[in-house]
């Protein structure tokens, strides 16, 4: 009996992968630029006083030095003391300024065309496309272009491994081909759970159901009526973020202003449907401006977005779609009806995984929760570039590490490998994308919250990732994890 190989090579199943360590190399024997200032300032604070005449001198300038020591190498929570010092001050300018609370302006009404929204998100602005309909967000001050669509698809975890491996490459093939445009500026996934209404169980029930009035019917009935608000559903969305400065003459041959780059985004999204579709997956209709309204209410009041699904009316308009407060703190957010809090995945899996290994995360149950994976392209010439500085850098701190007879441990090896493992990957014809992934955890009180997060910090350590709690940027952080406006950190 023989086997084909397409037989064979879905009888294998999904493949093992690894993923590149965080580059934690420095400018000058692992040290970091700040780390090396403070360091050369306390040197230099100590060589001049034994110049100038020692004796008291030193003495007077020793807590300058045992200072810049203490700031350049004591670790506080995974950093060390001075990579605290920007994100402490920036956190005191923002208290000084009051700039970490917002309340709307009921009476006050904003400008047209602006998305009622806190922070630095308050700057973007919304675009109708005439031939699509898709809402289209524009960032004046970062040059970008966003558009937004909702994908459907099956539970990865319940398909077959050759079906599984299938789709991991077909996915992979998506990713080439935002690499490849060279005008996108980042792709944005987010799969987030949100409190079913009950409406996707009782449609269900309509439609497919046998409503007789027998005693099985009626007693399904009742459950479907009881259980339903008390589920919650999945939901996923990709974003699509042109770079309006990489395509600027394509925007003035298509006439210049956000119509010419509505135009070169069309282009853009009809290759990126086209992608999704040969990857099994489903795509929607480009969201609209009242879809998005409802999407970016019920992120900041989650307690009103089953109404908004049971009443499809409601909540279409963009300018009124933001929250009515914001109350930020050091390590959480708090908005209209909930409590936010942003993880970071700082490590992901060091050891072989299984494409699925994120499913503990995802699949988490009685969570409120948005997974946000933040995919940068990086053009082939601007990657070969990287790389290559890379390894000069590598190597050049390995001889200078020699020179003083300090010895390479594994990790700075492993990091090497990371880097020539993608520069083979790069001339075998593979694209390059930075991953930033980040989780927002919400709950109507503080306590709830810390639950919450505890769970998905055990979640993510089953997951084989590392997560840590960002602070000090709780606000920038929510934006960036549970808006799909492609935001970056």
């Amino acid at each position: 009996m023989t086997t084909s190989q397409d037989q064979l090579r879905d009888a294998v199943g999904p493949r093992p992968v690894k993923f590149s360590r965080l580059s934690r190399r420095g400018v000058l024997l692992g040290l970091s630029i700040s780390r090396l200032s403070v360091l050369s300032l306390g040197g230099l604070a100590l060589v001049g006083a034994l110049y100038a005449g020692g004796g008291m001198l030193i003495i007077y300038t020793a807590p300058l030095s045992l200072l810049s020591a203490a700031l350049a190498c004591v670790p506080i929570a995974g950093r060390t003391a001075i990579d605290w010092v920007p994100v402490a001050a920036q956190w005191v300018s923002r208290l000084m300024h009051d700039q970490l609370r917002y309340r709307r302006k009921i009476v006050r009404p904003r400008p047209a065309g602006t998305l009622a929204l806190p922070g630095e998100v308050s700057r973007l602005r919304e675009y109708t496309d005439p031939d699509t309909g898709a809402v289209m967000v524009h960032d004046p001050h970062e040059g970008t272009l966003t558009v937004i669509l909702e994908v459907s698809h099956p539970a990865f975890v319940l398909l077959d491994p050759g079906d599984q491996e299938r789709r991991i490459a077909a996915w992979g093939r998506v990713l080439a081909t935002v690499c490849r445009s060279g005008r996108i500026a980042a792709v944005q996934v987010l799969e987030r759970t949100l409190p079913d209404s009950g409406s996707g169980l009782a449609e269900w029930w309509i439609r497919h159901g046998v409503q007789d009035g027998s005693w099985p019917a009626e007693l399904y009935a009742d459950l479907i009526e009881r259980a339903g608000p008390a589920g919650e559903r999945h939901a996923t969305t990709l974003s699509l973020s042109l770079d309006l400065h990489a395509c600027a003459r394509q925007i003035r041959t298509a006439g210049r202003g956000l119509r010419g780059a509505s135009g070169v985004l069309r282009q853009e999204m009809t290759t990126l449907v086209a992608a999704l579709r040969a990857a099994d997956l489903t795509p929607s209709n480009w969201y609209t401006a009242g879809q998005l309204a409802v999407l970016l209410r019920g992120a900041y009041d989650p307690a009103i977005a089953p109404a908004l699904e049971r009443h499809r009316g409601l909540g279409q308009e963009l300018a009124t779609a933001g929250p009515v407060a914001v109350v930020e703190s050091w390590d959480r957010l708090r908005t209209d009806s909930a409590f936010h809090a942003v993880l970071w995945i700082s490590e992901w899996p060091r050891s072989l995984v299984y494409p699925g290994f994120l499913a503990p995360i995802l699949l988490s149950s009685g969570v409120q929760r948005s997974f946000s994976l933040l995919c940068t392209p990086l053009r082939t010439d601007q990657a070969a570039r990287d790389i290559r500085k890379k390894k000069v850098e590598h190597l050049s701190d390995a001889a200078q590490r020699a020179k003083i007879g300090q010895v390479d441990d594994a990790a700075q090896t492993a990091e090497l490998g990371d880097v020539l493992q993608q520069e083979a990957d790069l001339t075998a014809g593979h694209g390059i994308l930075r991953y930033t992934g980040l989780i927002s955890v919400s709950a109507p009180t503080s306590d709830q919250l810390d639950v919450a997060v505890a769970a998905i910090e055990q979640a993510a350590i089953q997951a084989s990732c590392e997560t840590r709690r960002l602070v000090g940027q709780q606000a920038q952080a929510f934006n960036a994890a549970a808006l799909p406006l492609c935001r970056k950190l």
